[in-house]
């Protein structure tokens, strides 16, 4: 073979020191998965990303590095142009200083060199002309460490790795005007909008006030999942979240957005992009998807104050040029909507439920259905508008997330306004049949059950040792469980779980594919409160109830719900070879209105279950079925008596309960910073 016809060399970066937490991105991210569970990911300051990108001639959403606090320092085999972006930070080559927000070439051989910030901000980005290579899953190069997928192995870049660098220009380089780039400081303003959950339903109007009006300091435990924040406890306007569960912070799982400010219990978090898709805490307002950039430079220390403005008048997130205005350090505001996040009401086709339009930022609205309270009948209204958003499609609709009463439709603002939106989903409504025909696939899912398995209980004892020791749900949720719901004995609890049918309600609770569920018998709905804090330790397919609702984690993270044992695997990670039950189109196991039951297995069977799954050699015992609401609803009212004598008894020991919280000083404690 002659030279020319030798393959072409492959361009390397070879990495001789990662930085910190330094991973490949890409933008937007992964779009498409947040119904079960699978976050955006992508830079958590996309202006700083984007404009990198651009300075080297490259798509703006080309795979690049970003790094938190300390930069990386490279190798290239080849003379490569590069920018680095974000937070103020050293760059050199071969020792000699050169400047940010601007092309360099490094050439063959010499030494890239990216230091720890030195000033504002916490994350930095470094292009490179052409784009890296990266693992593509599910459409996307961003990583998403917590899963174990995209960008280079899933994980953060560690020394030795090898960047293979591709060949994707699509413009000319250019440096980034000092009045493109975003101002980075460490007194920071944040536009938002109001909604979904504000007063007087949820907080009191002067808890409004103290959101909008204190300074709160970013807390040093945050991350990409989640900036976490210190500031007062909120007053509430409700004593608790009734089936939800006790704190008021509870409510009925529903979707949320990436920039909401999640209250889960008394600590409030912005919602990063590799933050959950479902849970079930109260967001009073949510950062505009123009200012979402600020997250990724919000340095612990930092101080924060958020801003409302108008979601019709919040800046177009679709370009990083001036028209942005991220060179701005202030938000200019005249004031923010009056309507606490509501946008409109109607109701159903048949007249007999309230429909509530609640807005999220200015890129999402919430539809809720009925009361705050758990109803299939709610949850089949989600599935009729959900299926006929799916079979409408309008153009700039990009995601569908269902909760439990509550369908979250995400827009591109600049396609589909939510000014447009809620006029067409009006529309929609007066269409949709009456809860009572749906009919829908329902399979039965049979999964092995450790009770009190080894590894929950480890998480119970990191979390008395790490968080919080005098909590009343320690030493042990199962007993914990028994006593909020009046029952005789924790044998009775263990009988109620594996008797139960627990119906599958939404996925993504605690991230990739992971159900919220409910047992189809109210008789069997255990209701427990979450944890506050939350653990910062959750074992992979551990199961737990919070409020009336089970979940299995997909995936290790941190958590909430009450323990009652782990499982087998939910989600296919990375084996080409999935176990019987996992369809190979898609890795999530579980789908919507599934059935899952429980049979026991020990804590050493279910290690050679997990084994099994992971190896492809596993099996999952599934059986095709439907879910009738109809039918349903027969048998509820044909067991009406029983079901609400046990329900009362139930209820009843909740209040207890909580009087025995209010005794002790629970819900007048505040938590240390």
């Amino acid at each position: 073979m002659t030279g020319s016809d030798s393959a072409p060399h492959v361009r390397v970066a070879e990495v001789l020191r990662p930085g910190m937490a330094t991973t490949i991105q890409d933008w937007p991210g992964r779009i498409g998965y947040w119904q079960v569970g699978v976050p955006p990911s992508g830079p958590m300051d996309d202006v700083s990303f984007r404009l990198a990108n651009i300075a080297v001639g490259n798509p703006e959403g080309a795979p690049a590095l970003e790094a938190t606090m300390g930069g990386p320092a490279l190798r290239f085999d080849t003379d490569t142009w590069v920018c680095v972006t974000g937070a103020p930070a050293p760059v050199s080559i071969d020792g000699t200083r050169v400047p940010q927000w601007q092309p360099v070439l490094v050439q063959a051989g010499q030494l890239l060199d990216v230091g720890m910030v030195a000033g504002p901000g916490l994350r930095i980005y470094l292009a490179v002309a052409g784009g890296l290579h990266a693992d593509e899953y599910l459409g996307s190069a961003a990583t998403f460490t917590l899963g174990g997928f995209g960008g280079h192995q899933g994980r953060v870049l560690g020394a030795g790795d090898k960047l293979e660098i591709a060949d994707n220009l699509t413009g000319t380089r250019r440096r980034i005007l000092s009045d493109e780039q975003p101002a980075i400081t460490s007194h920071w303003n944040i536009a938002v909008t109001v909604g979904p959950h504000s007063a007087p339903e949820f907080f009191t109007p002067a808890d409004i006030d103290t959101v909008l009006g204190h300074d709160y300091e970013v807390h040093f435990n945050s991350d990409r999942t989640g900036v976490r924040l210190i500031g007062p406890k909120p007053e509430w306007a409700r004593p608790d979240g009734g089936e939800a569960g006790l704190h008021p912070s509870n409510i009925h799982d529903n979707a949320y957005s990436v920039g909401s400010l999640d209250f889960t219990g008394d600590t409030p978090i912005l919602l990063g992009p590799d933050g959950p898709s479902l849970g079930g805490f109260v967001c009073p307002v949510t950062v505009t998807s123009a200012d979402r950039w600020k997250l990724g430079q919000l340095a612990p220390g930092a101080t924060v104050r958020f801003v409302a403005v108008r979601e019709a008048a919040a800046a177009p997130a679709d370009t990083v040029t001036r028209a942005r205005r991220a060179y701005l350090p202030a938000v200019f505001s005249t004031g923010g909507d009056t309507d606490n996040g509501i946008l409109g009401h109607t109701t159903s086709s048949d007249g007999t439920v309230d429909v509530t339009y609640r807005r999220t930022g200015d890129d999402n609205v919430l539809v809720e259905y009925g009361e705050m309270r758990l109803d299939l009948a709610l949850r089949a209204r989600v599935h009729a508008l959900h299926h006929a958003l799916e079979n409408h499609r309008p153009d700039g609709l990009i995601d569908l997330t269902p909760g439990v009463r509550s369908l979250q439709v995400k827009v591109d603002p600049v396609r589909l306004p939510v000014s447009a939106l809620v006029p067409l989903l009006t529309e929609i409504e007066a269409s949709l049949p009456a809860a009572q025909e749906l009919v829908v696939p329902s399979r039965t899912v049979r999964l092995p059950l450790s009770w009190d398995d080894p590894a929950t209980r480890e998480a119970i004892e990191r979390y008395m040792h790490g968080v919080r020791a005098d909590a009343p749900w320690c030493p042990w949720n199962i007993e914990f469980i028994r006593r909020m719901n009046g029952l005789a004995s924790v044998d009775d609890v263990h009988r109620i779980v594996y008797d139960a049918e627990y119906l599958v309600l939404g996925l993504g609770d605690v991230y990739l594919g992971a159900p919220v569920a409910t047992p189809l018998d109210p008789r069997h709905r255990l209701v427990t409160t979450k944890y506050n804090p939350a653990r910062t330790w959750t074992p992979e397919n551990a199961v737990g109830i919070g409020g009336a609702y089970l979940c299995i984690y997909g995936m290790e993270g941190p958590g909430g719900y009450q323990f009652v044992g782990r499982t087998t695997q939910i989600w296919n990670h990375r084996h080409p070879l999935p176990a019987h039950g996992f369809e190979p189109e898609h890795p999530w196991l579980l789908r919507f209105f599934d059935r899952i039951s429980w049979y026991p297995v020990s804590a050493e069977e279910l290690l050679d279950l997990r084994a099994d799954m992971a190896a492809g050699r596993g099996h999952v015992d599934i059986t095709d079925g439907v879910f009738a609401l109809a039918e349903h609803d027969a048998f509820l009212a044909e067991n009406a008596d029983d079901i609400a004598a046990t329900r009362a008894t139930m209820e009843a020991a909740r209040a207890e309960e909580r009087q025995r919280w209010s005794d002790a000083g629970e819900f007048a404690r505040k938590e240390s910073a």
